[in-house]
């Protein structure tokens, strides 16, 4: 049997979504920043390790050809802008930064989605760390 005669083109609806419905999962893991965090007066007073982690679910309209850093979300400016906004200023609570982060990331219209992740690694000898996550949704 010739197997050429039964090859035919695919449809769209059998090629997947489209891009508008097709979402890349961009990632930050475990950035490291020393940062002004805590509620304790020893926190106010030294800064410690923060890692911080996020998944970004965006809008895939990259077309896969371009080449070009503008067609898709640049993940070293999620992440100098994480680092701006620990930096800016001492946060009592990491599920505060958290927010202030999501938020952030989801400025980006392309940004459906983010999990944002905050330990603090350096809280007691007895455990490697503590720490929140949260996910938020455009709305």
């Amino acid at each position: 049997m010739n197997t050429t005669a039964h090859r035919r083109r695919k449809s769209a609806a059998e090629l997947g979504p489209s891009g508008a419905d097709r979402l890349r999962r961009v990632f930050v893991r475990e950035l490291e920043i020393v940062g002004s965090i805590g509620v304790y007066e020893h926190e106010r007073h030294y800064e410690q390790r923060i890692l911080i982690s996020a998944d970004l679910w965006v809008r895939d309209d990259y077309d896969g050809t371009s080449d070009r850093l503008s067609d898709v979300l640049d993940y070293g400016k999620v992440v100098d802008d994480i680092v701006v906004l620990v930096e800016r200023e001492h946060v009592n609570l990491i599920e505060t930064l958290a927010e202030r982060i999501a938020r952030h990331c989801l400025s980006d219209a392309r940004v459906e989605r983010v999990r944002v992740r905050i330990e603090k690694p350096d809280v007691a000898r007895s455990f490697k760390g503590v720490g929140i996550e949260i996910e938020r949704k455009r709305k």
